[in-house]
């Protein structure tokens, strides 16, 4: 894979490099929320404008469904990275349209100009290969050169990602190669013992990664909604809380396999529960009550982990020499609910252990409940690509960078 340091190392004064970034930022309407993922391509991109480079970026945001949607604009993106970058960022209101043609020919050498949301259009996610092809023609009319530093996307197999690098001379940013390189300490040459912390609504969207780690990691600790899940596969009432009861065979044959093979599964002891779910908007008292794990009464649903989960998480983090941490333990977003995602982010930073945060929800949490981001050893801006990549997968945005 050819990186960043070798093109710039070749020159790309003047060139148009296409750089295929992620910024697919939270809204509440026009207001970014998080910042991060623009952060996360800021290297990249500066590095291209001050060596010279006409910087076309794009990303999709959200889930528009292939037309123009006011909604999910990349145009509050822009304006933040040109905030970031200290100077005017150009605008394109189009993909590949007029007025994305006359911004990128406008451009001059060391500017940067953001073309409109790639989901606009629906050659960027079709399933059709001629018709993600013909997009990526047209993307490819806009450039020179193509940069991939978009890893929350690279799991797709859409035409910014997998078919336009095909079409131009290719590279993988800054992001991409430390994503990739971070991965890899989780999957070869592991220091251990190695334990995982896993969180997050569904449980189905963890299985294949729990497939593949009941192999791989030494301790993997359960939270979130997917607890309930794995609880219920134990024998417990779970009340009314998040549960997925197809899945509940799968997790029943994954605890067996893993006492068989000496993978320590540690499942809550306690949990916080209510009646009502928080009102996530004005952050309401929510007044939750903490029961044992197998105590869960049958009107209440589990929303966090209890004061001695906390603490017996905290105690399973604290030998271990590297950790993966996706997805939270509870509700975050309310206060009440917020300690036990709180208490595995400070355990991974009280750990002398090599730490990555996993993206998505993760990511988000740390940064919402205030942590210092430098404190990690390393924060994903990829919570699927990164669950993929462990999994095993071939990642289509990876393999397309490859010579």
């Amino acid at each position: 894979m050819k990186t960043i340091d070798e093109l710039l190392s070749e020159g790309v004064a003047g060139r148009r490099v296409f750089v295929r970034a992620d910024l697919n930022v939270p809204l509440d309407g026009t207001t970014i929320t998080d910042d991060g993922r623009i952060r996360a391509v800021l290297p990249t991109v500066k590095a291209l404008a001050d060596a010279g480079a006409k910087v076309v970026v794009a990303s999709h945001l959200g889930r528009p469904k292939g037309a123009p949607d006011p909604a999910f604009s990349l145009a509050p993106a822009a304006a933040r990275l040109g905030e970031l970058l200290g100077s005017a960022v150009a605008f394109a209101t189009d993909t590949v349209g007029e007025s994305a043609r006359a911004t990128v020919a406008d451009l001059a050498d060391g500017q940067v100009a953001v073309i409109e949301n790639l989901r606009f259009n629906a050659g960027e996610t079709a399933k059709d290969d001629a018709e993600r092809g013909a997009f990526a023609d047209q993307l490819a009319a806009l450039a020179d050169v193509y940069v991939g530093d978009g890893f929350g996307a690279v799991h797709r197999k859409h035409a910014s990602v997998y078919d336009l690098p095909a079409r131009l001379p290719h590279a993988a940013g800054f992001l991409i190669a430390t994503e990739v390189g971070v991965l890899k300490k989780l999957t070869a040459d592991v220091q251990r013992p190695y334990v995982v912390a896993l969180g997050g609504a569904k449980v189905s969207d963890k299985l294949a990664v729990i497939d593949q780690l009941l192999g791989k990691a030494d301790r993997i600790l359960i939270g979130g909604g997917m607890a309930y899940t794995f609880l219920k596969a134990k024998g417990h009432e779970v009340g009314v809380s998040l549960l997925q009861e197809d899945q509940v065979p799968v997790v029943t044959e994954y605890i067996e396999r893993a006492e068989k093979t000496g993978v320590e599964l540690v499942l809550p002891v306690d949990v916080l529960v209510s009646t009502e779910f928080p009102d996530l908007k004005t952050k309401a008292p929510a007044h939750p009550t903490t029961v044992a794990a197998d105590a869960i009464p049958a009107d209440q649903e589990g929303l966090d982990i209890g004061p001695e989960t906390r603490k017996l998480y905290a105690s399973k983090l604290a030998d271990a020499a590297t950790v993966f941490w996706n997805g939270p333990m509870g509700v975050f977003e309310h206060p009440d609910y917020a300690e036990g995602t709180k208490a595995v982010a400070q355990a991974l930073i009280d750990s002398p252990a090599f730490t990555v945060v996993g993206g998505g929800d993760s990511a988000a949490a740390v940064r919402l409940l205030g942590f210092d981001e430098t404190a990690f050893g390393h924060i994903s801006t990829g919570g699927g690509a990164s669950l993929e990549y462990l999994e095993g997968k071939t990642l289509p945005g990876l393999a397309a960078l490859e010579d």
